[in-house]
């Protein structure tokens, strides 16, 4: 198993946000977190990355990826493991890009940062060809680019290429098509799961959006006020819901010419 998660609580000073959640995630396996907005599944996401802000902090359960207990990382360990283990992609990955700084000149700091033995030109080489590998056209212009002469999906294309520059073995996803149009979010979906198919890794992905996170997963995970209300593969979860919330998101589903879009 690679990441096991345990009847994990999670707090914000005194205040509990997250109970019990417990999930399992194997190599090449896409699961969803599903749920309105404050039902805790960024905050999930955040803790497994351990990067949750300010005084949140895990108050009970466990983590273990890849068979090592994350929540005893120090600091170090956590840097190490960034990228190069697990990433993440942002709602807006332009909003990670410093705005003020090339693109080319960003993500070559970043290889460097992650592996100071590349040259700057094997860094570029590497940016460039893992550019072209999230189907980003004309790569040495993207780099050469600055943040805003970038639409949205290109953006998140770039972000998906830094996450993915170092083949980690898990790849969380934070609502990844919310700041996209219709068309966009669909490819930025499909190129997710060309990533899963490409490299073996496992995806969490974050969505508001349970037609989506049915269409892409293998299992799904359903969230509503801190609590995990419903888990399980994504056929039984469709098939046999067993909380009425998740019932309420199925029926939310559009139906179009008579089928759902989960259906497909």
């Amino acid at each position: 198993m690679l990441l096991e998660v345990k009847d994990l609580d999670i707090s914000y000073g005194d205040k509990l946000t997250v109970t019990g959640a417990s999930l399992e995630l194997d190599k090449g396996e896409i699961m969803s977190i599903v749920g309105e907005s404050g039902s805790g599944k960024t905050t999930v996401i955040r803790a497994i990355m351990g990067c949750l802000p300010g005084a949140g902090r895990v108050s009970r359960g466990s983590i273990t990826f890849d068979g090592k207990d994350v929540l005893q990382n120090t600091p170090e360990e956590w840097r190490k493991m960034y990228g190069s283990e697990m990433s993440m992609i942002f709602q807006d990955s332009g909003n990670m890009i410093n705005p003020i700084r090339r693109i080319g000149q960003q993500f070559i700091d970043y290889v460097q940062a992650h592996q100071p033995d590349k040259s700057k030109d094997q860094a570029y080489k590497m940016c460039c060809d893992m550019l072209t590998n999230v189907r980003l056209p004309n790569p040495e212009n993207i780099m050469n680019s600055y943040p805003f002469e970038l639409s949205g999906g290109m953006r998140q294309r770039v972000g998906i290429a830094m996450a993915m520059i170092f083949s980690p073995k898990i790849l969380l996803a934070d609502e990844p098509t919310s700041a996209l149009d219709v068309t966009t979010q669909a490819q930025i979906i499909r190129q997710i799961v060309d990533i899963r198919d490409e490299y073996g890794v496992a995806v969490i992905m974050v969505t508001h959006n349970l037609g989506v996170a049915s269409y892409v997963s293998n299992k799904l995970m359903v969230m509503k006020g801190g609590h995990v209300v419903e888990y399980g593969k994504r056929e039984d979860v469709i098939a046999n819901p067993q909380d009425e919330y998740t019932k309420q998101l199925l029926k939310a589903v559009p139906v179009i010419g008579g089928t759902t879009y989960y259906e497909q």
